[in-house]
């Protein structure tokens, strides 16, 4: 007891420095990002005003944001990267006019001529000219015509020129995105000052930009800095020693005699509550969104050979590609999230063997309401976009443009109620079980605290509005989109993963209560801080690359031992002939090891430090890990607890595991496929290409439409379909659960079969 009170301290110690030091580095966060400020020429004459700046990000996310392309490297991948792609047109065009400016006045120009020219380019595109006091950014007339020209071509793409329509193409883009004129000029206000902060030096720093030198561009300068060279050798080293360590500490302690498991299964005699019969319609939800996320994955890959048409179909006008990608990013989050939602209403009378009053009227009601903003957020998302609805439509009610949080902020309101009243309805079931001492009290607890985390930390999601900076829009989202997804979900997940385990005799209860606690102390040790690793080059000071090299190693650690204790798990399962019926769950717990090894590990790793992401941030190295991550860990973990579930919904004569076998090879060969044949061989090229050009190039639609880029969108079809045909057996398996008659048991069974 004395030792789970120490590991609790610990936990509640490290929650609070890692949360008070990723505060105070958002602060210097806030410091340091990059101004915005007017811009004129040395003769007077404005370019923009910040206003101009602040309202074209506004209208870059209203017009589909990092759905459609990227800024500093968060977003989508068939559009370029703006900021890259604005700073290498900028500094060609800025380079050509002085070149063409020497040969007019000395009709030669040699090597040294060159050399001075692009010497001249650098020196001229780093310099900062900011002013405090006036808030002004002042340019050369010279740099004046360069950016006039780079933000024609801009207006050009987003308006209607017909001249641009090949690029449009290449791009997924629709014709007219921005109907306004005054919106793309304050469109290219914004992509200007993304690339000055790029590649301009901070005040009193010599070749290091707000950005820290990225995108990678050898022309104006921007290489790898040194700081971030030597903080990924450190982070190397450190990661080897700490999974050294933790493999000796693991070795070294004496471990508890593995669990007997019973002669029959102990819930064999659970019956279902009211309210517990009432998650089932969110598991087959969860599968309607899954296959609806595959169909929008298919279409929106497609994107990326044949720009405005599905196999010569036309529908970049119904269904373009920021539409697609949306739902399918958004959709992903929502059905795994579903899965996991409805576990926690499942378990919680199981648990405490009591149904509280009028719960199953409250599990319909929080049904319905999720299902009105899944649908009702994707459908004004849609229709925003089609309508072309504006800033203020698309921050309120349509699609914010942010990857993973789209849903307008009217639909986040909503969203965040539904997980408070999610997070009091698993209060009140299972408040006799945290009232009432056991062995699995402290399993229990850590269910409800990180299911309190899930539902408070989304408020995170309502912090940025409409005019806030740039960089502390990023800073936010990834609170959002790291902290609660990769964080208190996990940890989550893994507490009634345990606590699942030792209902059914596998894990002992001493074991899993010391066990789910020191692993959420190792896991958000790293985890949290572990943020910043998103947050390298968001014009963030050079703190972060420091921090985030540091703790995003750390995270990686737990991961090597998750595998093996699955596995060892899963074998001891093969030796009770009862344990069988959960057999397809357990495997899934099983896959969720292994990718969480291999996608969220490796790959995680692979380009986690920063001398890596420097070069591949923005690139398929990128979708590798976030495939084999999301689905292979997030996704597989919600379908094993949603088998789990279903289970003890359904008699066990009515389960057709015949169908859950080809599902499962499925969907883990499928995206093993995908990742291995596709993902990650482009990505590895299109890194080449950045290491050896430039980001720029490597987001080109030269290369992007290669014929090597599209032969390896191609060779993802194989598995695509092997993917999908997982799905389909298990949205089978489904539906004869639904066709078959429920067996009727008493409801009073449950408290004694849970107590």
């Amino acid at each position: 007891m004395n030792s789970h009170q120490r590991l609790w301290r610990w936990l509640g110690l490290i929650f609070v420095l890692s949360f008070g030091a990723l505060g105070f580095i958002g602060y210097q966060i806030h410091l340091a990002a990059p101004p915005i400020a007017k811009v004129v020429t040395t003769e007077g004459e404005v370019l923009y005003t910040a206003e101009d700046i602040q309202r074209g990000q506004q209208v870059w996310l209203s017009a589909g944001g990092q759905q459609f392309g990227s800024v500093w490297g968060h977003g989508s991948y068939v559009a370029p990267d703006w900021s890259a792609d604005w700073l290498h047109r900028e500094a060609t065009t800025l380079l050509a006019l002085r070149t063409e400016q020497h040969r007019s006045a000395t009709t030669t120009l040699t090597a040294a001529d060159r050399g001075a020219l692009e010497a001249g380019l650098r020196d001229e595109m780093r310099r900062n000219t900011w002013d405090e006091a006036s808030n002004t950014v002042t340019v050369t007339p010279d740099r004046a015509k360069a950016i006039r020209a780079v933000a024609s071509h801009y207006e050009s793409l987003y308006g209607t020129d017909p001249k641009m329509a090949e690029l449009r193409e290449q791009y997924a883009m629709a014709t007219g995105v921005l109907p306004d004129a005054a919106d793309r000029k304050s469109l290219t206000a914004f992509f200007f000052w993304s690339a000055w902060a790029a590649v301009t030096d901070r005040p009193g720093e010599t070749n290091l930009s707000y950005t820290s030198n990225w995108p990678h561009e050898p022309l104006v300068g921007n290489t790898l800095t040194g700081s971030a060279a030597m903080w990924t050798m450190v982070s190397i080293v450190l990661l080897i020693a700490a999974i050294a360590a933790m493999l000796w500490f693991h070795g070294a302690q004496r471990h508890d005699e593995p669990a007997v498991p019973p002669a029959a299964d102990p819930l064999r005699g659970a019956v279902a509550t009211p309210s517990m019969k009432a998650t089932r319609k969110y598991f087959f939800i969860v599968i309607a969104l899954m296959l609806l996320q595959i169909g929008m994955g298919i279409i929106t890959a497609h994107y990326a050979v044949e720009g405005d048409a599905m196999f010569g179909i036309p529908m970049t006008e119904v269904l373009p590609y920021v539409v697609s990608r949306t739902i399918h990013t958004q959709i992903g989050i929502f059905w795994i999230a579903t899965a996991w939602l409805a576990t926690g209403l499942y378990i919680a009378p199981l648990l405490s063997g009591r149904e509280p009053k009028g719960q199953k009227v409250l599990v319909d009601l929080l049904f319905y309401a999720l299902v009105a903003i899944v649908l009702g957020s994707t459908a004004t998302g849609w229709l925003g976009t089609l309508q072309r609805g504006g800033t203020d439509f698309s921050f309120w009610i349509g699609n914010q443009g942010l990857e993973f949080t789209s849903m307008g902020r009217f639909w986040q309101i909503l969203l965040f109620v539904g997980l408070l009243f999610w997070v009091f309805l698993l209060g009140r079931a299972l408040w006799p079980a945290l009232k009432t001492k056991s062995e699995t009290r402290g399993l229990i607890a850590m269910v409800f605290l990180s299911a309190t985390c899930i539902g408070g930390f989304y408020a995170t999601s309502l912090v940025w509005g409409k005019t806030t900076h740039y960089s502390m829009v990023e800073y936010w989202r990834w609170w959002l989109v790291h902290l609660w997804v990769e964080g208190f979900f996990e940890v989550f997940a893994t507490a009634v993963i345990a606590l699942i385990f030792t209902r059914l005799g596998l894990v002992r209860s001493e074991s899993a209560n010391r066990a789910i606690v020191a692993e959420t102390i190792v896991f958000l040790f790293g985890g949290i801080l572990g943020t910043l690793h998103h947050l390298y080059f968001t014009g963030t000071p050079t703190s972060v690359i420091a921090v985030g090299a540091v703790f995003s190693a750390l995270e990686v650690v737990p991961l090597t031992l998750i595998g093996l204790e699955a596995l060892q798990t899963y074998r001891r399962s093969k030796e009770t002939p009862w344990l069988a019926t959960y057999k397809w769950p357990v495997l899934c717990f099983v896959a969720v090891g292994f990718w969480n090894t291999v996608g969220a590990g490796v790959l995680g790793f692979a380009i986690n430090p920063p001398a890596s992401l420097y070069y591949v941030q923005g690139l398929n190295m990128t979708a590798a890990h976030g495939h084999a991550a999301l689905f292979g860990v997030y996704g597989m973990l919600g379908i094993g607890l949603m088998l789990f579930c279903l289970r003890g919904l359904y008699d066990r004569s009515q389960h057709a595991d015949n169908l859950l076998k080809p599902a499962y090879w499925s969907l883990n060969i499928g995206l093993g496929m995908m990742v291995f044949m596709s993902l990650l061989p482009a990505g590895i090229y299109q890194a080449w290409a950045s290491v050896s050009k430039g980001l720029w190039y490597a987001r080109s639609p030269e290369f992007v439409h290669s014929a090597v880029m599209e032969a390896f969108v191609w060779a993802r079809v194989p598995g695509d379909v092997v993917f999908a045909i997982g799905s389909v057996f298990l949205a089978l398996y489904a539906l004869r659960l639904l066709r078959r008659p429920t067996a009727g048991v008493p409801v009073e069974a449950t408290a004694a079969a849970a107590a």
